[in-house]
């Protein structure tokens, strides 16, 4: 008999709980790595021995990290994305320029060129239509 005849039903369902298991566990250390990096109040021989202890005992080290200072990874993740969103927010300001005056403003400075003889009664009309439309 060939081995896919032998594995069967309950071995799929224990590999896909195994398998699942995995990725879970790569998340986390990810996570803990991430937080151990984004950390302002460690200092970098702090870092060192963490990402040590970490990948030295996998699930002590983890497990230790997670009661250690698992209260703050919370707090340092939404401020790494408030600093993000606030950067995003920021570039895409100075990227659009600045804020377009308002239709009103627009025809009333025309109005003004166009009374003070700079533009036509047609530029008028265009810029007009640009502003309202």
């Amino acid at each position: 008999m060939s081995t896919l005849a032998e594995f069967g039903t309950g071995e799929v369902l224990w590999s896909i709980v195994w398998f699942t298991l995995f990725f879970l566990w790569i998340w986390v250390l990810m996570s803990v790595f991430a937080d151990i990096f984004r950390s302002d109040d460690l200092g970098g021989w702090g870092k060192a021995l963490w990402i040590i202890f970490i990948v030295i005992a996998w699930w002590l080290g983890v497990l230790v990290y997670l009661i250690a200072r698992g209260k703050g990874m919370q707090q340092r993740s939404i401020d790494a994305m408030k600093a993000a969103d606030a950067a995003q927010r920021e570039y895409i300001q100075s990227v659009a320029g600045p804020s377009s005056s308002s239709a009103t403003e627009e025809i009333a400075k025309a109005a003004a060129l166009k009374d003070q003889g700079v533009i036509s009664q047609a530029e008028f009309d265009a810029i007009k239509a640009k502003a309202l439309g």
